[in-house]
């Protein structure tokens, strides 16, 4: 049996996160995954200033592709408004697998299915062992529904579902483009350009109120996917998949005893935007301090409202524009304030 000091289900944000600060600390970590890495990762691939100042990452220096948008388009009904303010891209499948990489934990492709405590650690599947657990496996992550589901239940109002594909596109508009409440959508959709010409569109909304209303995703992602045939995306094609996840709700209990959940096994996803990168990145950071130095395990703060980073982002933006002339201007976290970081790839 292997035995380890912390084990990690899930090999995300939030699980490379919480083993690279453990790392750090002298902890012996194991990460368990299901998948093998590099993987397909559903997601829209947006992440903002405090992510990367976060993790500590160099726009720079990071070997993958890292786009920086100067503006969003903000679409409600007939009205369209630029937003200029400083946010990122990447793609999941290369992002995901250099945060593991970095963390240096090792990995091994396992589906966690039976989880036993035992004295003051757990046993997994009877094939490891170890004194401290973090469920960071997402909506479905074994340690939720193992040891959290039922002081934690799903709240049904909550549930988020979603329809996108990523695709190679020679996009021409580097901006980053949401439409709120086209055709009573309870959601929003999106256009998101990836350096070296990659693409993600989809569409996400909650999903109650969308059976309610009578008109399924499906319709809705036909309707974003001709209003992008008609300019920003003529001739693609599309093979859209779904996902679903929960925004924050009432998360009661995050530890018992030993074990811990983080990101969206903990459903902590933003209220505003579904935004589920930053809190997985912080409740990662919180469950390895408190793993490593005893500190208290609460998480009733780290998601916030996305809109507010982005407020953020346009104050900094602005100041910086406003600055002591010819004084290089970065974003929160390394990257560029004006125009976008674009290599061949």
């Amino acid at each position: 049996m292997r035995s380890c000091d912390v084990l990690i289900v899930g090999g995300g944000p939030a699980g490379s996160t919480a083993a690279r600060a453990l790392r750090r600390a002298g902890a012996d970590v194991l990460v368990l995954d299901r998948e093998r890495f590099p993987r397909l990762k559903l997601c829209a691939g947006w992440i903002t200033p405090e992510v990367v100042r976060e993790l500590e990452m160099d726009p720079d220096s990071y070997p993958h592709r890292f786009l920086t948008f100067p503006r969003l388009r903000v679409h409600y009904r007939a009205l369209s408004l630029p937003v200029p303010c400083v946010q990122h891209s990447i793609r999941r499948f290369e992002w995901d697998a250099w945060l593991l990489e970095r963390s240096g934990a090792p990995l091994e492709q396992h589906n966690v299915r039976e989880i036993v405590p035992d004295g003051d650690g757990y046993r997994i599947d009877g094939l490891y062992r170890c004194r401290y657990l973090i469920g960071a496996g997402g909506t479905r992550c074994p340690v939720y529904r193992a040891l959290f589901r039922e002081l934690n239940p799903r709240a049904h109002e909550l549930q988020i579902v979603t329809l996108e594909h990523e695709i190679e596109y020679d996009w021409q508009d580097p901006d980053c483009h949401l439409w709120f409440c086209e055709h009573e959508l309870p959601g929003y959709s999106w256009y998101v350009p990836k350096e070296g010409g990659w693409l993600n569109v989809g569409i996400g909304a909650i999903a109650a109120r969308m059976k309610s209303d009578g008109l399924g995703i499906k319709e809705h992602w036909a309707r974003l996917a001709e209003r992008l045939s008609g300019g920003l995306t003529r001739g693609a094609h599309y093979d859209p998949a779904g996902y679903s996840y929960y925004l924050r709700g009432n998360v009661e209990v995050v530890r018992r005893d030993n074990a811990f959940i983080t990101g969206d096994a903990a459903g902590l996803a933003t209220r505003d935007l579904g935004e589920g990168i930053g809190p997985a990145i912080r409740s990662g950071l919180r469950a390895a301090a408190a793993i490593a130095d005893g500190a208290p395990y609460r998480l009733d703060d780290v998601t916030g409202a996305s809109v507010g980073s982005i407020a953020r982002s346009m104050l900094t933006r602005a100041a910086h524009t406003l600055g002591a002339p010819g004084r290089s201007r970065r974003a929160p976290g390394g990257g560029p304030v004006d125009g976008l970081r674009h290599r061949d790839q």
